[in-house]
């Protein structure tokens, strides 16, 4: 039996390479561009509903794109009095989440899948409440996230929170 060294078996399984490489490559290359044909031509859904108040500037409550939801931040406009409230942090906070929940639900998901959400405040002092009564919404595997305080909110509201989920779970 005669050893064969390492360059030489290398450098054949490059030749087989090479032949099945150029077998394959026609199949390889409609494959990509399919795949890239695919990416160009993916359309996206607007989510609206009249559960939740309509958005107050030129964007859409939710848009669906690539199995994405992406919805807007909301803030705590009663949909059925169209008016905000405000009688306290935890009140404003939770018609924020249901609004968010209208949302969910009219794409046909919930909670469960979101995977990002972002916490605007109006004031840091008012994480710990805001963080109540969010975590009430969520059962486990909670959302990456991150809390900002701004300067001010739309309509002067303390709370606005955004979202991201997955259709697909």
């Amino acid at each position: 039996m005669v050893a064969v060294s390492p360059a030489v078996s290398i450098y054949k399984n490059v030749g087989k390479l090479k032949k099945l490489f150029c077998k394959n490559k026609l199949v390889f290359d409609r494959k990509v561009r399919n795949c890239a044909s695919n990416l160009i031509n993916m359309s996206k859904q607007v989510i609206q509903t009249n559960k939740v108040p309509a958005p107050i500037g030129p964007y859409s409550q939710a848009v669906i794109a690539n199995g994405f939801l992406f919805a807007s931040g909301q803030i705590a406009f009663d949909p059925a009095t169209g008016e905000l409230v405000l009688d306290s942090i935890q009140s404003e906070t939770k018609q924020v989440m249901e609004n968010i929940k209208a949302i969910l639900e009219e794409a046909k998901i919930d909670f469960s899948h979101i995977v990002k959400t972002t916490i605007f405040l109006s004031d840091m002092q008012l994480f710990a409440q805001v963080n109540e009564v969010y975590g009430s919404y969520f059962a486990d595997q909670f959302p990456a996230r991150e809390t900002v305080a701004v300067k001010t909110l739309p309509r002067n509201v303390n709370v606005e929170i955004s979202v991201t989920a997955v259709i697909s779970l």
